[in-house]
């Protein structure tokens, strides 16, 4: 499956959109405008939550929680290493995603046991942020999309920070 994710430009808070393959708005994600770190709820288009995701302050790798139906459902964790950055993505079992490529030129593609699963890539010249994110058939398409959001929201700070 094929997906388009937009960051929305004119909004108070964090807000994207995400179509499919067929340009069509499939779910979006709504930030917290007053919180605590990154607070945000991933939606259908109905506006019924599927998933929230939740940044952990207290911590000294990036770390943000995915929740799904009040359980969590994957940890997403900034590793630090001396040339690469590179996630990880902990999920209940032994299903875990790695993610690594080029995220400051924002190529990357999510790993399991070594095997490609999902690619995503930014597109350029646009007032928003646009990424274009395949996955692979079997995969958590959720999951995944949320995870692409994380390491947005995780780029886009340390790009302030500099």
């Amino acid at each position: 499956m094929r997906y388009l994710m937009r960051q929305k430009f004119w909004t108070i808070g964090d807000r994207f959109m995400i179509k499919d393959e067929h340009n069509r708005d499939v779910y979006q994600i709504v930030g917290k405008v007053f919180s605590l770190g990154d607070k945000l709820s991933f939606q259908d288009m109905q506006g019924r939550e599927l998933a929230r995701i939740e940044q952990k302050l207290i911590s000294f790798k990036k770390r943000y929680q995915v929740y799904r139906e009040g359980q969590m459902a994957a940890e997403v964790v900034k590793e630090i290493t001396f040339f690469k950055d590179k996630y990880t993505v902990d999920i209940p079992g032994p299903n875990d995603y790695t993610v690594q490529g080029n995220f400051w030129d924002h190529e990357y593609a999510f790993l399991r046991k070594g095997r490609e699963v999902a690619h995503v890539s930014k597109q350029f010249f646009t007032f928003t942020d646009s990424y274009g994110i395949s996955i692979m058939d079997g995969e958590d398409d959720i999951l995944i999309l949320a995870t692409a959001v994380v390491i947005d929201l995780v780029n886009h700070a340390e790009h302030e920070n500099n």
